[in-house]
């Protein structure tokens, strides 16, 4: 995920964004600004939510209050992408299984959800079947069928309605993509897409026309969950979807805010997962950042539903009156920069080593925020909590935070440049942090003989500027600086699409360097068949070996972020697969 979808699903933070209706959302219980802050009783202590659960509590009641500065691209289940939008949507939509509802990495494992077990695998690994749970039910108390779930699943074909959404069950069950999805299917009952069979209501049956180790993660998403064909509005989905979950929308006004309340035809029997405990949930979008943690630390809210961390002021508040009501944890996110081999010199991997050798790391590390705003200083293009991660795998020796100056002059002597070469940085104008970065990254290189000029360029348009890569030739962007997060966590959600040369787009491209090396390309589909996870982790890290070899990235940091959560909060930990997010549908408030 892009840095735009959240801070990845795929962007930073992601994948992500909010939308709501709201009402006034004040004291409620909020109370005032003790100095514990969190508005009720003192907090837990400083990185308690990581790795383990504060709180734990049954009990039910009250309203959990979120607040954010930015909507969710589409609370439609198939439109959205981004990160916060993922995790929140687990109150309205229910999907065949998911990830357990457990602290730190215990949260990417899967489990059952609508279905009764993970599904029955053959031993070709191409056919998955699922039985439904009994129970399952929609808001207005009709019965929820198998049906339901493949026309969700279908409305990811419908691109030209159901637009920016995740497209992953596309590739993988229909890559030839003969599909044209439920608006423009002509059977009867708009269910023509082969690759799933409805054989009954309890039993859905997907065929993959070839194995892949990573369709359950895939079927886990927000993308996969069910849509009853006579409530989809196609493109006004989003504005008021009908719920699957423990929850349902009363309202939502985009870019002010949204409330939920208890779907009382939601049956608890039926599902394992959810725990339901507040009585309201209520978001609140407003546009300054600042005010959003003031209003964070005196209590007037529960957390930030964005969760892309505090910001410097609110931050430096927080650790230093506040520290018993925050959290550090490693996002999933990579902060680099990457290198189009269509802007010479960076066609030569010596000029790209140079680069690599002559920055410093530490100085990019600060510009990001430090150890703890920032993050862990990045090694190579896999992070943390992907599997196939090598903690001691530093082949340019970052870890040690200061350039190699030496051995960045050796670099230019072999592509040529002894003297060095002018390039351009491009950078987004609204990411202060990434501006920053280009900033140290230019004085660094500036030290080796590199001049290199800094473009901030609008980062609304991103996808057409440094996403063409025509755009970026012509442009001559020798440097482009990013950020990723994995879809999900594996080497084929995170790393394929920023290094597999069959990602690269025309427009909206993420692959920057446009990386296409045949072997690199093969490992990818050898980790991809391979089902055995652990496996697949071993041909994951060859592949970013490769990656790293070829020095087509320089990774900045594994970024970190301090998130606030109220000392009302009850069930609060944060998750791994939700990007270091609290895992939403667990929360509940004193």
């Amino acid at each position: 995920m892009s840095t735009q979808r959240t801070p990845g699903r795929r962007s930073a933070a992601g994948a992500a964004l909010v939308v709501a209706a709201l009402v006034t959302t004040a004291a409620c219980g909020g109370g005032g600004g003790s100095k514990d802050g969190g508005g009720e009783g003192k907090g837990a202590g400083f990185n308690a939510g990581i790795g383990k659960v504060v709180g734990a509590s049954e009990k039910k009641g009250g309203e959990l209050k979120f607040i954010g500065t930015q909507d969710a691209d589409s609370w439609d289940p198939q439109r959205g992408y981004y990160g916060f939008m993922w995790d929140f949507a687990r109150y309205y939509t229910r999907t065949l299984i998911t990830s357990k509802p457990a602290a730190g990495g215990e949260s990417t494992t899967l489990v059952p959800d609508m279905a009764t077990d993970t599904g029955k695998v053959s031993d070709d690994k191409k056919t998955y079947t699922f039985t439904l749970r009994p129970g399952l039910t929609w808001e207005d108390g009709q019965p929820l069928t198998a049906r339901h779930i493949k026309y969700g699943i279908e409305r990811t074909w419908a691109t030209d309605k159901i637009s920016g959404g995740p497209t992953w069950l596309m590739q993988v069950l229909d890559p030839e993509k003969t599909y044209k999805g439920p608006y423009k299917d002509e059977s009867k009952d708009k269910l023509g897409l082969k690759a799933i069979e409805t054989p009954d209501d309890k039993t859905i049956v997907f065929k993959l026309p070839k194995p892949n180790g990573d369709f359950l993660q895939m079927l886990a998403m927000p993308a996969a969950a069910p849509v009853r064909p006579d409530k989809d509005t196609a493109e006004r989905y989003g504005q008021k979807p009908f719920s699957s979950g423990p929850y349902k929308f009363v309202s939502y006004s985009p870019n002010k805010g949204l409330e939920l309340v208890r779907n009382d035809k939601w049956n608890k029997d039926s599902d394992s997962i959810r725990k339901a405990l507040p009585d309201k949930i209520s978001v609140t979008l407003i546009t300054n950042a600042d005010d959003m943690d003031n209003r964070l630390i005196k209590g007037d809210y529960d957390l930030d539903i964005n969760a892309t961390g505090m910001g410097s002021a609110g931050r430096q508040k927080a650790l230093k009156e506040h520290k018993a009501n925050v959290d550090n944890p490693q996002t999933g996110f990579i902060r680099y920069a990457a290198f189009p081999k269509t802007v010479a010199p960076f066609d030569n991997e010596h000029c790209r080593k140079a680069v690599i050798y002559g920055a410093d790391h530490t100085s990019l590390q600060t510009a990001r925020g430090g150890p703890q705003a920032g993050g862990d200083i990045g090694i190579s293009m896999l992070p943390p909590a992907v599997k196939g991660f090598d903690p001691g795998y530093d082949p340019y020796n970052m870890k040690q935070g200061k350039p190699d100056v030496a051995k960045a002059k050796e670099e230019l002597k072999a592509c040529g440049k002894p003297e060095g070469f002018k390039t351009t940085i491009a950078v987004r104008n609204n990411k202060m942090q990434e501006v920053a970065t280009a900033e140290s990254l230019q004085a660094s290189l500036k030290a080796i003989g590199i001049d290199a000029q800094i473009d901030k360029y609008d980062g609304a348009q991103s996808t057409g500027i440094i996403g063409s890569p025509e755009n970026v030739k012509a442009k001559g962007y020798g440097i482009i600086i990013m950020g990723w997060g994995s879809d999900f966590p594996s080497g084929q959600g995170f790393l394929q699409p920023i290094a597999d040369g069959r990602f690269i787009q025309q427009s909206g491209n993420q692959n920057y360097p446009e990386l296409n090396d045949p072997a690199v390309n093969k490992t990818f589909d050898e980790a991809i068949a391979e089902t055995d996870v652990e496996k697949a982790g071993k041909l994951y890290q060859e592949a970013n070996k490769k990656v790293m070899d070829g020095a087509w990235y320089l990774p900045f940091t594994y970024e970190k972020n301090i998130i606030w959560r109220s000392s009302r909060l009850t069930n609060v930990y944060t998750a791994d697969i939700y990007n270091g997010r609290y895992d939403y549908a667990s929360l509940g408030v004193k």
